[in-house]
């Protein structure tokens, strides 16, 4: 009674997996070295703005938003991820690489509107966890944080990045999951929900993602802070 392939449940794994990772090295990995460069150029702007503290939590927070805006180059493997798992059959019978020729600038379509959630998001990720380092009297330069204040730190990061970006989530979701030759524009998407729907639809889905997308998430960038900064003290002699 049970001929379901045990892939189809999980559609889009294959671009799922890939945008991803490299997703996770670009901001995760790139987002410490955006913030070293804002620092040596604009450290003493920033202090004499937001104050010390201000000035650390600000100078992550910018630096993310920064990565964030850069991981627009792989919104094509975020936009056939999501077709893959709403709207299957405008992939099936195609391979990639007909896919990037056919389609071309297309895969491109919300760019505008990815960037847009994604500069507050990361905002709110670097800055959130920062902050509550700073609260919790930890991250300065050479105090390595423990593992549970790297999660404590990546928690109240990741709750504020995935609230703050749920809104324009919705609306890059909505965009990426038309079919190729018929795209909808932002602004009609925006206006058709809060006719419909009204506000709350912005934030439709926000406890669900949390209690899933929140623990990878956390869990990812516990890790990855944890090993920056074993490997920060451990090649300081080198």
């Amino acid at each position: 009674c049970c001929n379901i392939n045990n892939l189809s449940l999980f559609p889009g794994i294959g671009f799922g997996a890939v945008y991803k990772v490299l997703q996770r090295v670009c901001k995760f990995g790139g987002q410490p070295v955006v913030k070293d460069w804002m620092r040596t150029r604009y450290g003493q702007q920033f202090e004499s703005a937001f104050g010390h503290n201000g000035a650390t939590a600000m100078l992550s927070a910018t630096s993310g938003a920064l990565i964030g805006i850069g991981e627009v180059v792989l919104l094509p493997l975020d936009a056939l991820k999501v077709k893959a798992q709403t709207a299957p059959e405008q992939l099936k019978g195609r391979g990639v690489i007909d896919i990037f020729r056919t389609e071309g600038w297309s895969l491109y379509r919300g760019a505008g509107w990815t960037v847009a959630r994604n500069a507050p998001g990361s905002f709110a990720l670097f800055g959130g966890n920062k902050a509550a380092k700073i609260v919790m009297g930890v991250g300065e330069d050479g105090q390595r944080a423990t593992w549970m204040q790297d999660a404590i730190s990546s928690c109240a990061g990741a709750t504020a990045s995935i609230t703050v970006a749920q809104p324009l989530d919705i609306v890059k979701t909505r965009i990426q999951n038309r079919p190729f030759n018929s795209p909808e524009s932002g602004v009609s998407i925006i206006t058709n929900l809060m006719k419909n729907e009204g506000p709350g639809a912005f934030f439709k889905g926000l406890t669900p993602k949390l209690m899933v997308v929140g623990p990878k998430l956390v869990f990812s960038f516990t890790v990855a802070q944890h090993l920056i900064g074993y490997f920060t003290t451990t090649m300081k002699g080198f």
